[in-house]
């Protein structure tokens, strides 16, 4: 029996899993374009939801090593647009660990579906991380900054401005230039869904009651974030984790912060911006993930035993059982 055998055969998208170095298992499923019949494959771009947030945690950690910005600051004396009622002493670290308390305008203790948010303010509306802007700016703090651990996407979108007004780039243009040319991550990056390049995946979902597909793109913001919507590519995840660790973004003492609880639940662990899965032996495997509708992705590193498993669904399929799988599997 082999890893082929513990997927499901309805599943689509792309699984690639690397020991060593080595390519153990490789494979895509299903189709980018299902109407056009046009098949998945290694090389295609998928939307990778809050995935994202990862690659805006090393373009913040990279500015805090150039000395350009300290994890202490706090948004009030960077940002230069009215806060209202958010608090402007949250720092840089707490937005990092999600103990931030600024309000969120996905709560996903609130809203079931991500496309609840577009039944008042237009999805193609969201061009820039200003533009998510209205959607926040109005509400109370969630609680105090600080207090606890609570998982926002606010969070990370006001990291994305913190990028733009250090740097005077857009954020997307600077991960390009900094994190993802660097790793060359040629297949990467933050598309509109009304001009999407060549070998980008279409996102689908299951209409019940009309027994049919339909593509996401009237469902999640028209451009990603800062709080995600990176497309990439297995294979460009590969060189992103290789790059990480092997100290060719950050120091390797930064990404030791980074791969370190920096806040957590009962059960669940955060370093900067990044997920940690703690084993049975007090380590623990740093991944990171995503799910909007029609988009499920998780990728993660077991540095102990130097094995990456990425799982990547454009049907929205469950890749978090899938990657469970398959590290009990090798």
């Amino acid at each position: 029996m082999g890893i082929d055998n513990i997927i499901e055969t309805d599943f689509s998208g792309c699984i690639s899993v690397k020991k060593c170095g080595e390519v153990v298992f490789q494979k895509s499923y299903g189709y980018a374009d299902l109407p056009n019949k046009i098949e998945n494959d290694v090389c295609t771009k998928f939307a990778t939801a809050s995935a994202g947030k990862v690659f805006v945690a090393v373009g913040i950690l990279q500015l805090v090593e150039q000395g350009k910005l300290h994890l202490d600051d706090t948004i009030g004396n960077i940002l230069d647009f009215d806060l209202r009622n958010i608090d402007k002493d949250i720092t840089v670290r707490q937005l990092l660990c999600h103990t931030s308390g600024i309000p969120d305008y996905f709560d996903e203790s609130i809203m079931e579906e991500y496309d609840e948010l577009w039944r008042d303010y237009p999805n193609y509306k969201i061009r820039t991380s200003t533009d998510l802007i209205p959607l926040f700016i109005n509400k109370p703090m969630r609680y105090s900054a600080g207090e606890k651990f609570q998982y926002n996407n606010t969070g990370f979108v006001i990291l994305g401005l913190i990028i733009e007004k250090v740097t005077g780039l857009l954020f997307d243009k600077y991960l390009l230039e900094h994190v993802f040319n660097p790793c060359s991550m040629l297949d990467t990056g933050y598309y509109e869904l009304d001009r999407l390049p060549a070998k980008c995946a279409n996102a689908y979902i299951y209409d019940e009651k009309r027994g049919e597909f339909y593509t996401n793109i009237y469902s999640v913001d028209v451009k990603g974030t800062g709080a995600g919507g990176a497309f990439t590519t297995v294979l460009d995840i590969e060189r992103f984790w290789e790059y990480l660790l092997g100290g060719k973004l950050l120091s390797h003492n930064m990404v030791n912060q980074m791969l370190i609880p920096q806040s957590h639940t009962n059960s669940q662990y955060y370093g900067y911006g990044i997920w940690l899965d703690k084993t049975d032996d007090n380590t623990y495997i740093p991944y990171f993930q995503g799910c909007d509708p029609g988009v499920s992705f998780i990728s993660s590193y077991d540095m102990k035993n130097n094995i990456c498993i990425t799982a990547v669904s454009n049907f929205g399929d469950n890749v978090w059982k899938i990657r469970k799988n398959i590290s009990k599997f090798i």
